[in-house]
Formats: structure tokens, sequence, C-alpha cells
């Protein structure tokens, strides 16, 4: 019973957020964010769960600081949901490619792994809600944080997408 109630919590929480992030009905405090930092603290957040499930990271980020216009509280969520999926749905043992990129008057932030899961479904529908890559549905999660992180993107003015190239799932994100 406490398992489906941890679960039922999950759902209306996220629920909830992806109702506010869609109607654009959540502050948004844009400032200046170095998402290089943003990154390695997500990543330091995570290190237990990443070593957990056998995931190698393979970080890349430049030099210099990204510095972005963004909140990072939502950024912060945005990553936060990327990392959970590849700790919930990534292949044991496999490697984590996270890349932040110089796109000129942005930056992008890139996460690719391979999915334990036979992908067996078109890449602009993960974003939709409730919509999972695995269709057993037996690991936990609401099907909804591809949708939220989309959301949280394009209230701060930035794009999202995600790619699948066989088992390979790769989600990328623009900030200006």
């Amino acid at each position: 019973v406490s398992d489906m109630k941890k679960r039922l919590t999950v759902l209306t929480n996220d629920l909830f957020e992806a109702a506010k992030a869609s109607s654009g009905d959540m502050p948004v405090n844009i400032e200046t964010v170095d998402l290089n930092a943003l990154v390695r603290q997500a990543l330091g957040e995570f290190d237990e769960r990443l070593e957990k499930a056998e995931l190698n990271i393979r970080l890349s980020l430049p030099d210099e600081p990204s510095y972005i216009k963004a909140d990072g509280r939502l950024t912060w969520r945005v990553i936060d949901n990327l990392l959970n999926n590849v700790v919930k749905y990534g292949q044991t043992g496999s490697r984590v490619y996270i890349d932040v990129k110089d796109c000129g008057d942005r930056f992008g932030l890139t996460i690719k792994n391979i999915s334990a899961y036979e992908l067996n479904i078109p890449a602009d529908e993960l974003m939709e809600r409730f919509k999972r890559g695995d269709e057993s549905r037996n690991s936990e999660g609401s099907g909804l944080g591809l949708n939220i992180a989309n959301s949280l993107i394009d209230l701060q003015h930035g794009s999202f997408r995600v790619s699948i190239d066989g088992d390979l799932f790769k989600a990328e994100f623009e900030l200006p």
C-alpha cells in the first residue's frame, strides 16, 4: 500500500507541475546562470544513484563558464528530470554522454544514453503526457517528465527535443 501511495503522490505532484508549466502559470525568474555549474551540481546529487545503476558518465563541458539567461530553478528541474530518466531507464553498465556546447547566441545541453527497454515509440510521442518508452509500465514514473521538461524550457524561451536511434535515447535543450 505504501508503494501505491508514493506513486500516487508522485503522479499528483507531476500532474500539478505539468498543468502549471504548460499553462504558463508558473513564475519565471530569468537571471544569468552557469549551465556548467548546474550540470556539475546535478551530477553530484545523482552520483550515488548513477553508481548504483552502473552508469558511466562521459562529461564534456567548455573550459569557460556557459552563461545562459534562464531560471536556475526551472533549468535545474529539467536536468533533474533528464537524469532521473537516465537512472530509471538506462541500460545497466552503459555510458551516458553529457555535453554542453556553445551554439553561438545560446548554450545547449545534450544527454545521450542507451535504453534498457526497447524504444518502440516515436520520439515525438515520448514528449506527450503519460507516454513512456517501456510499454510494461513496471518501473516508477508518471510519464510526465519529458512533457514537463519541454514546457519548462519553453517558458524560458528555449528549445527542447528528443530523438531515438535504435536504443539510443537523446534529449537536448538550448537556452539563450
